[in-house]
């Protein structure tokens, strides 16, 4: 009873000691402790992803061999496991618990049409679309079972008249989509022809692939230019659009010799109404390989690259995977590739959307140097893969809006936000004053909220810095995820992680980091004439490994090295 009551007195000492000293400059003390405790409760947020996670992105193995470096892998596909080989595809009937198929390209359309199912495998009814973007303001919704229709429609025509590989000269649209999907059902060989080439590089590429049927859009290829200097073409197939409908787009020109075949995509479509949309079933045949010209720099000579089946649905596989749970792709998403679907990483990523059941936007404008205001202005995209160039542009636009004081104050908040809180900025009253100095991508602005871009290994593409990431992440409000792509390499080699925002004060205008290898692919250093591997310096030529590359195993012709965070950069 004692102590409680000594406890009481020295208690009521220590209170009236306290307020007999207050003053003006304790209430300021104690009122500016509240506040700052109560903005760090409030407003306070824990970074996107724990720093731990992004000081070690890649597991290196535990051992190397003499002239290599260890062999680096994602945290997702384990060394001692095997890498994302494919897509799981249960059929129908098969236990769930059971591992599923691979896969091919046609178990993605079949699963862009079915649409997405529960647990069960019950369809739920949540579907994407497919629009296609007619000049600034117009879009044209195409329903999937009529793209089933034309799929079967062409696919069978040209079987019918001979054809086997099948050169796609098309800008991004639902027709190169179709005769993609169209030669995977019916055993043809696609060939994606890059598109605004020359037309004697096209005529190169036709020689090169030896494809012996064409489809592209008219106006693009003079047919003389084409039938005279390349005799193997057996079918032309023109893809006319509205406003030249009405002419004969049959007619085989006077003097170009009668054995090509000639026809419209319309009417074939048309004279084969009858054809069912339902799609061939099920088999264990494997599809031809889909071939694919490989353009480091604008209208130079490309190289022929074949990718299997298995290269392209493991890549597939590993851009799903890479994406955090909360953040996957579904069919409230709406993507729009703005670089051209005969790119590798492009074609991979717009495959991914559709098997995750996205909404897909098409423009015929997209290409490596595209307009994003103008090529999005009927859209409100959700999910953007453009090319180096592109966001290049976008980048220096925007920047050379910065030039007012408070403008560029507001920057420097927001990109300590992202580098050192490791969150991305949200929108306030003192942001919103650089909302007009913001690139107008899509109708509702604020909606984007990803963005993939590339860097082609051996290309001509320009720089990105991580500052310039940053930049565009707080200029377009989304975050974006960087790439290395190659050649011998279906998708991505390596690309940054999701909430890796990071940028190293020791090069701030070189190159950024190509982040951690994807779960498809597995990446090594080997010694070269001037670079060796030590202990200490992680530096070579890259080599990438696995089921997403051609052959299993392809250098990539570049010298590189592994940071302390293990994520490739250029040397």
């Amino acid at each position: 009873m004692v102590t409680f009551d000594n406890m009481l007195l020295a208690t009521d000492e220590l209170v009236t000691r306290i307020f007999s000293d207050w003053d003006v400059y304790s209430t300021g003390l104690v009122g500016g402790l509240i506040i700052f405790v109560t903005v760090l409760t409030v407003w306070g947020r824990d970074p996107d992803t724990h720093p731990m996670l992004l000081s070690r992105q890649a597991q290196p193995s535990p051992v190397r061999n003499p002239g290599e470096s260890s062999v680096y892998r994602s945290h997702s596909s384990p060394h001692g496991m095997e890498l994302n080989t494919g897509l799981n595809v249960k059929d129908p009937g098969q236990n769930k618990w059971s591992r599923g198929r691979n896969g091919d390209l046609r178990d993605v359309w079949r699963k862009a049409v079915k649409g997405r199912t529960d647990p069960e495998g019950n369809p739920t009814g949540e579907k994407g679309r497919i629009v296609t973007i007619v000049g600034t303001e117009q879009t044209v919704d195409h329903d999937l079972d009529k793209v089933s229709k034309q799929i079967n429609i062409i696919g069978q025509y040209i079987k019918h008249h001979g054809g086997s590989r099948v050169a796609i000269y098309l800008p991004n649209s639902i027709e190169l989509l179709a005769a993609l999907f169209a030669c995977t059902f019916y055993d043809l060989t696609p060939i994606l022809l890059p598109y605004d080439q020359p037309g004697h590089v096209v005529v190169d590429m036709l020689r090169t692939s030896e494809a012996d049927t064409l489809v592209t859009a008219v106006g693009n290829l003079p047919f003389d230019a084409v039938t005279k200097d390349y005799a193997g073409l057996k079918n032309l197939i023109w893809v006319v659009d509205e406003g030249s409908k009405h002419l004969d787009w049959d007619e085989i020109p006077t003097g170009s010799g009668g054995a090509i075949n000639v026809s419209t995509w319309q009417e074939v479509v048309e004279e084969q109404s009858n054809v069912s949309a339902e799609l061939p079933p099920l088999d264990k045949t494997t599809p031809k390989n889909v071939l694919s010209f490989w353009f480091p720099e604008i209208h130079e000579p490309g190289e022929l690259v074949e990718y299997t089946h298995g290269n392209l649905v493991s890549a597939i596989s590993a851009q799903i995977s890479a994406i955090p749970t909360t953040q996957k792709i579904g069919p409230s998403d709406l993507f729009f590739p703005a670089d051209s679907l005969s790119s590798n990483y492009t074609l991979v990523l717009t495959l991914a959307a559709l098997y995750y059941n996205a909404s897909l936007a098409l423009n015929s404008v997209a290409g490596r140097e595209t307009d994003l205001r103008n090529a999005t202005r009927a859209v409100a995209p959700t999910i953007i893969v453009a090319s180096a160039h592109t966001l290049a542009q976008v980048h220096a636009n925007t920047a050379a809006k910065l030039s007012n004081v408070v403008y560029n104050l507001i920057h420097w908040f927001q990109t300590r936000t992202l580098t050192e809180n490791g969150v991305m900025p949200v929108a306030s009253i003192f942001s919103r004053f650089n909302d007009g100095l913001r690139p107008s991508i899509g109708t509702t602005p604020g909606k984007l909220r990803l963005v993939f871009v590339s860097e082609q290994a051996g290309g001509n593409s320009p720089p990105l810095s991580a500052l310039a990431l940053n930049d565009l992440r707080i200029f377009t409000g989304a975050r974006v995820v960087y790439a290395l792509t190659a050649a011998k390499v279906a998708g991505a080699v390596t690309q940054t992680s999701f909430y890796d925002y990071r940028v190293d004060p020791k090069e701030p205008g070189q190159y950024s980091h190509f982040g951690a290898p994807v779960s498809s692919v597995e990446v090594l250093l080997k010694d070269t004439k001037h670079r060796k591997v030590t202990d200490e310096e992680i530096q070579g030529e890259v080599v990438a490994r696995g089921p997403a590359v051609v052959g299993g195993e392809a250098s990539l012709g570049i010298v590189g090295r592994i940071n302390e965070d293990n994520t490739l950069a250029y040397l």
